[in-house]
């Protein structure tokens, strides 16, 4: 239609994903989500939906695109979990070393600001941050762990994986990021053995 300006949708929701990430759901506005994707306001609401319900859609998109990652990295937790549970660390820093990336993890960052959420914000950061500790928790039990040491490996991963994140906004370097991960690879290692 001649005089519609087009979006691309994609590219949108990438940017607005960005945007949250960097500052964090309490320190953006609407109107830096109209600066960042190229929207107005109206446009936001009428294509994006409100704050609560575009930040849900990045929360989604975000666990989708690092959860398939960390999806393949522990694909060979059954015969080697020690090797996927490094794999899956893996992916955590790649995404923190990267430049094109803010620092840190959009659903960490979610977990932190929970008491300044809505519910229903509050409770999706929270089941994305489940969505982890399940995932490592199966690998391990795959990988032959007894329930209880996988569950609490999941869970003390989970909280590293998170802590990489924060450490990384607080300009933790990657030799120390390393170094966290070794110490916990090094326990499930001797836990894989025992």
């Amino acid at each position: 239609m001649a005089g519609r300006k087009q979006f691309d949708m994609e590219t949108a929701l990438d940017a607005a994903m960005i945007q949250f990430w960097r500052a964090g759901y309490a320190d953006t506005s609407v109107g830096d989500l109209s600066r960042v994707t190229g929207l107005n306001r109206s446009s936001i609401y009428s294509s994006l939906g409100d704050k609560d319900t575009l930040f849900l859609r990045c929360l989604d998109i975000y666990a989708a695109r690092y959860g398939e990652k960390y999806d393949a990295a522990l694909s060979c937790a059954a015969s080697q979990p020690v090797a996927a549970v490094r794999a899956f660390f893996d992916v955590t820093l790649e995404r923190i070393a990267d430049p094109g990336l803010p620092d840190g993890c959009l659903i960490a960052q979610s977990a932190m600001a929970v008491p300044v959420l809505s519910p229903g914000v509050a409770a999706h950061a929270k089941q994305a941050l489940g969505f982890q500790r399940r995932r490592l928790r199966a690998a391990l039990e795959a990988g032959g762990l007894t329930d209880r040491d996988a569950e609490t490996f999941a869970l003390h991963a989970a909280a590293v994986n998170q802590s990489l994140a924060v450490m990384s906004r607080a300009g933790a370097g990657p030799a120390q990021l390393r170094a966290i991960v070794g110490v916990t690879v090094d326990a499930l290692s001797q836990a894989v053995r025992a």
